[in-house]
């Protein structure tokens, strides 16, 4: 009996609190009362706080305590990095990511993609940001930004490859001549200058713009007379833009100066080797020619183009050929299209892996394909470029068109292509 007495008066006390509550204070607005108290005193306390500077202090020493990482900055401007997100399915390869360094000449330092059946991979032979940056010195190794040609994808402005010339006076500086004006540049002990100009400059502007499926970036270079070493004064605008199945690079070369200048572009991406496997790796080039070279070490034309039709240089055919134990450090030139292409084609295909990449020059001026596969390196390079080993070289024949862009004044020249991945399986590298 006492336990039915108990739970009838703890029900009883439970029904007169809730009758309590909600017409003695829900209705008569005394929360509302409690919680304007409760801000009205925790905003005194606050102003008193700030008078004293407590807060100033406190937000000081939570500045101070929070660990701060380094932003790395590759020539002294951090990267730039396009995103875009995997689509569904992932039965097709496709691109995820690009990175650039605006501060070392908009090199392509890695490009991430997915590729069924391995994952996400990096495209290109580099390190991290971080890595670049540590290389990065301006000093020693990286004297005119020559360790952006150890990694990513270099642009070469305003010429691509070597130019051979003379030793200077200056040590270090090899002097060339191009329609009687001399052109000091920096050179080697051989007497090679070699992939432009571009490599250590930072950009004077950056511009990002998000799309629906990826991104874009322009980079502009004042360049000048890239540090007194060329006839007149050049801008170089760099677009990178980002899409699943394609990226599109485009630079422009524009006369800002008073005279007449030669212009070349090209761009030497290092794919990687995965598996380490490069005999399992195909080459396919739209060269119906290649440079004979008087030597490999400078590796400069002898101003003979010899056909690739029936040797081992010959990569023409639809598909391509196997790279096998060839070492490869030339350029092909007369480049053909194919009946089924509107371009000049060039493909890496790894079988294994079932995957290619394409790349397809878009600009009628890309007038060669430099090609560059160490036997003992994790790479293959393969640059699309306006122009020949040593345009300005005399062992040319009089009228040999050797690519370069003479810009007037006021003038400007693109150099566009676009890489594309695909898949092998079904034979679907027959575009």
């Amino acid at each position: 009996m006492s336990m039915m007495y108990l739970a009838m008066l703890r029900d009883w006390c439970a029904v007169q609190f809730h009758r309590v509550w909600r017409r003695g204070v829900m209705r008569s607005g005394m929360v509302t009362g409690l919680i304007l108290a409760v801000l009205v005193g925790g905003l005194g306390f606050a102003i008193r706080e700030r008078g004293r500077g407590n807060i100033r202090r406190l937000k000081a020493k939570i500045e101070t305590d929070r660990p701060t990482v380094p932003v790395p900055l590759p020539g002294g401007q951090e990267a730039i990095e396009l995103t875009r997100m995997r689509l569904m399915g992932g039965t097709m390869p496709e691109f995820l990511s690009v990175t650039m360094l605006p501060g070392r000449g908009m090199n392509v330092l890695q490009i991430k993609a997915y590729i069924p059946g391995k994952g996400e991979v990096n495209l290109l032979a580099s390190p991290s940001v971080e890595g670049a940056e540590s290389a990065m010195t301006g000093t020693g190794e990286d004297a005119d930004g020559k360790a952006s040609l150890t990694m990513g994808g270099p642009f070469e402005v305003p010429w691509a490859g070597r130019i051979g010339g003379v030793a200077s006076q200056v040590a270090g500086r090899v002097s060339a001549v191009w329609r009687g004006h001399t052109i000091i540049l920096p050179g080697g002990a051989e007497g090679v200058a070699r992939d432009g100009l571009l490599l250590a400059n930072a950009a004077d502007s950056v511009e990002t713009t998000a799309l629906p499926d990826g991104g874009q970036v322009q980079a502009v270079f004042h360049a000048g007379d890239f540090g007194a070493h060329w006839p007149s004064k050049t801008d170089v605008t760099v677009t990178v833009l980002l899409g699943s199945q394609w990226i599109e690079l485009t630079v422009v070369a524009r006369n800002t100066g008073d005279a007449p200048e030669p212009v070349g572009i090209g761009w030497h991406p290092r794919f990687t080797i995965f598996d380490g496997n490069r005999d399992q790796l195909r080459l396919r080039l739209p060269g119906e020619m290649w440079e004979e070279v008087r030597d490999r070490e400078s590796g400069l034309p002898t101003g003979v183009l010899l056909p690739v039709n029936g040797t081992a240089y010959d990569f023409t055919m639809r598909g391509g050929a196997a790279l096998g134990k060839m070492e490869l450090d030339d350029s092909f030139v007369a480049l053909h299209r194919d009946l089924m292409d509107n371009s000049a084609v060039a493909e890496l295909s790894d079988p294994a892996n079932d995957y290619g990449v394409r790349l397809t020059a878009l600009s009628p001026t890309i007038k060669a394909f430099r090609v560059v596969a160490p036997a003992d390196a994790d790479y293959v390079s393969i640059g699309p470029q306006f122009n020949y080993d040593d345009p300005f070289g005399r062992e040319w024949s009089n009228g040999t068109d050797t690519g370069m862009v003479v810009l007037q004044p006021g003038q400007s020249t693109q150099w566009e292509i676009r890489m594309e991945l695909f898949s092998l399986a079904g034979n679907q590298n027959a575009k």
